[in-house]
């Protein structure tokens, strides 16, 4: 029998010294180390596990595959424990799908649970995790459960060591209630849960792909539970209900680790809530996911592997100017380099990096906390964001003596940011010296690939894009249509278009000159840079977003009159 390493090298030659290195590492198996390194594709690893083992697999497994009546005979526990799920039984044997690496007694288990023979099939441990979720899900109309019952109030403590609230048995039916708004906005990738106080009646809606959904509604006598057991997750004081409060929450949904940001403030038919979700177990990002390509990818590469200096993300909130700086950072991070970020909050740990969360309570500030990570001799450092005067002019100083520093900034394009600088009071010509490049982004919602459709655009929607119809392929153009799959919207997941102003002498003249933000954008056109809405119209040619979409997120290209120029 060949070993795993034999096989791995027989399909793919050329990962022999990887592997070499992969081997010499311990605490894991090397099936696990396999997967996490990435070394070879999903599929690939999958193929060459199914030939070790001898076991067919399978690379995705939808719900309609999977008999609803098998799984009620297995606990959810074990099926996470043991990373497996029960697809369908026939010919007096169950078919079960599990992840590497593998623990072949665990079928024994199975085999007698179902009194039948096992036939075993490989998938990812992810793609089991998933399922497992889907098909274990539980009270998906909570809504009229509560309005049946109309509980009085609330008697369960607050959360001590989080524990996976799909789990949760003995709850009643308002804490049932908010751990369904809170498994379902991680189950559609929601980035916020709305709860809002009207006149008759208490309204949730999700924000996703940046866009607000309304989910349901509930009777206004309920409005007190509700908010009381958020305020309890969260430790805030239910008895205050005038002013407005914050605080945080730790919880496990559906297997994943999620921080909740909670914050309330009164208005004039109650309590508004709002709850951000952070994925504490969402992986890191690579630049060429966030939809960083070809030249701008090797221009970013260059910059953020420069020795000193300042480069600015800027865009409005929600835009993913965080996720980009962690790429970034993720792809610099590396021994011989001191990396101290100091952010509010941290929304993704990373091994290798130091990270301050900002405390107010405690003076703990940007500006303040700034000073301190220059006495910690750092090579790099990323400060959340630019908010005043005092934090702007430490950065600064930090880049002029030898520092890499990244940052955001609230502003609308890349060439606003230099001129928001000069207005909080710092002088042209620091600005000028220390600022090597600005990067303003916009997230673009990708069309569904299961609903998209074909269409010949119109001469006008071509010109406002600035697209030659000659270029379009076929001489058509993917749009929105909207299915179950997209909650009809059209539209699933998102991408980054980016506009990269490189601070050349010209811009640098134009900014000791204090020229406005105009006349910067224009002659960074004139030196090569791409708007974001050309960047977009790219994509809309690719056939992965719309028009429509594009110039939702572009209009202060079209406003300044300037998105064909160059």
């Amino acid at each position: 029998m060949k070993s795993l390493e034999e096989i791995i090298v027989k399909k793919n030659p050329a990962v022999r010294d990887r592997l070499t290195e992969l081997l010499s590492k311990n605490g894991e198996r090397f099936e696990e180390t396999l997967l996490k390194s990435k070394l070879l594709s999903d599929e690939e690893v999958l193929g060459i596990l199914s030939e070790f083992y001898g076991i067919p697999y399978i690379v995705s497994i939808s719900e309609k595959d999977i008999d609803t009546e098998l799984v009620k005979l297995l606990p959810i526990s074990f099926a996470k424990k043991c990373r497996l799920i029960p697809l369908k039984k026939g010919n007096g044997r169950v078919m079960v799908a599990l992840a590497p690496p593998l623990d072949l007694y665990v079928l024994d288990e199975v085999r007698s649970l179902f009194a039948c023979d096992v036939e075993p099939l490989l998938a990812l441990s992810p793609v089991i995790i998933d399922c497992i979720n889907k098909v274990y899900e539980r009270g998906t109309e909570m809504r009229d459960e509560i309005e049946s019952e109309a509980p009085g109030g609330i008697t369960e403590s607050e959360f001590q060591e989080p524990k996976d609230l799909l789990e949760a048995e003995d709850e009643a039916p308002i804490i049932r209630f908010v751990n369904s708004l809170l498994f379902h906005a991680v189950k559609e990738k929601a980035s916020d849960i709305h709860i809002e106080c009207f006149e008759k009646d208490v309204v949730v809606r999700f924000r996703k792909d940046g866009i607000l959904y309304k989910v349901t509604a509930v009777p206004k006598r309920l409005q007190s539970s509700i908010i009381s057991r958020v305020k309890i997750m969260a430790e805030l004081d239910i008895a205050e209900k005038r002013k407005p409060q914050d605080g945080r929450i730790r919880v496990k949904i559906a297997g994943r680790d999620v921080d909740v940001r909670i914050s309330t403030v009164p208005t004039s038919h109650g309590e508004s809530v709002v709850m951000r979700l952070l994925d504490r177990s969402s992986v890191l990002l690579e630049l060429e996911e966030l939809g960083i390509e070809g030249k701008k990818l090797e221009t970013i590469n260059s910059l953020i592997h420069r020795p000193h200096g300042i480069v600015l993300v800027t865009g409005p909130t929600g835009s993913g100017k965080t996720t980009s700086l962690y790429a970034a950072l993720e792809r610099i991070n590396s021994p011989d380099k001191k990396i101290i970020t100091i952010e509010d909050p941290i929304e993704y740990q990373i091994q290798g990096i130091n990270q301050i969360q900002v405390n107010p309570k405690v003076n703990l500030t940007f500006a303040n906390g700034l000073r301190s990570i220059l006495r910690q001799d750092p090579d790099v450092i990323l400060v959340g964001e630019i908010r005043d005067r005092d934090t702007a002019d430490i950065a600064i100083h930090a880049s002029l003596t030898g520092h890499l520093v990244f940052s955001t900034l609230h502003t609308n394009d890349s060439a606003s940011a230099i001129t928001r600088l000069v207005d909080m009071g710092i002088e042209p010509f620091l600005v000028a010296s220390s600022l090597v490049a600005v990067i303003a982004q916009r997230l673009l919602r990708l069309l569904c690939r299961s609903c998209k459709e074909l269409y010949t655009p119109l001469d006008d929607e071509l010109t406002r894009m600035n697209i030659d119809r000659s270029k379009i392929p076929n001489g058509k153009l993917y749009r929105a249509r909207g299915c179950s799959e997209c909650l009809s919207t059209g539209y699933s997941g998102r991408n980054g278009i980016f506009e990269i102003l490189i601070i050349n002498d010209e811009i640098r003249g134009l900014t000791l000159s204090t020229a406005d933000s105009t006349t910067i954008k224009k002659r960074g056109i004139e030196s090569g840079m791409t708007t974001l809405r050309l960047d977009g119209a790219e994509k809309v040619l690719k056939g992965s977003t719309s028009i429509d979409e594009v110039m939702r997120v572009t209009e202060e290209d079209e406003r300044l009159g300037i998105e064909d120029i160059g």
